[in-house]
């Protein structure tokens, strides 16, 4: 996508994120602004974070393989690299395994959702971020050990089901925490609330 493309998509999204906040649409300025900032990162954004966060998911999961000696990190180039008895496998880490599509989503809706202040939806943003970033590690982590003790055969079911039930059950249970929890906490009805509305 050209710059030129990328300015005018972004200046749409700014006019129409206005527009809805003057109308009073707090729904559909969720929607799009959710969905808009989402874009904008994929535009702006993740051509420049997808490798630093391939090398950072490949160098806490290689600190795990290093300390029990089961596989290696070559974190620069975000390669892990796994000799079992059964042979030896080198995993990429690339753009569908960093987790930067994960973190986009989630701190895109969190931008929008206002049942935080600003401030809050910082804090919680950054300690998002590092949460995905952790449970993105476990899911490596447990792919690799899964290859260790199974050998390359076990590398479809470790990848394409055990990995993803962790790392997704781990984002649920922050969706959870983060969004329907606290929307439920601080919610109102008429004069009735179910927590300190801040």
């Amino acid at each position: 996508m050209t710059p030129a493309l990328g300015l005018i998509i972004l200046i749409v999204w700014l006019y129409v994120l206005r527009v809805t906040r003057k109308s009073e649409l707090p729904a559909w300025r969720f929607i799009w602004g959710s969905c808009g900032l989402f874009v904008i990162m994929m535009i702006f954004i993740r051509p420049h974070l997808t490798q630093p966060l391939a090398q950072v998911v490949a160098a806490l999961a290689g600190g795990f393989g290093k300390l029990t000696g089961m596989f290696d990190s070559y974190f620069k180039y975000g390669v892990i690299f796994v000799d079992s008895k059964a042979g030896a496998i080198s995993l990429l880490i690339d753009f569908e395994c960093s987790g930067i599509l994960e973190i986009m989503a989630f701190v895109s809706l969190l931008a929008f959702f206002r049942a935080y202040t600003i401030y809050e939806r910082v804090v919680v943003g950054i300690l998002g971020t590092f949460y995905i970033i952790l449970a993105n590690a476990l899911r490596i982590i447990s792919i690799c050990v899964i290859i260790y003790f199974r050998g390359m055969q076990a590398y479809y079911m470790a990848h394409t089901f055990v990995g993803r039930i962790i790392f997704y059950g781990l984002s649920v249970f922050l969706y959870f925490i983060v969004f329907t929890r606290t929307q439920i906490i601080r919610q109102k009805v008429g004069g009735f609330t179910y927590g300190t509305d801040k």
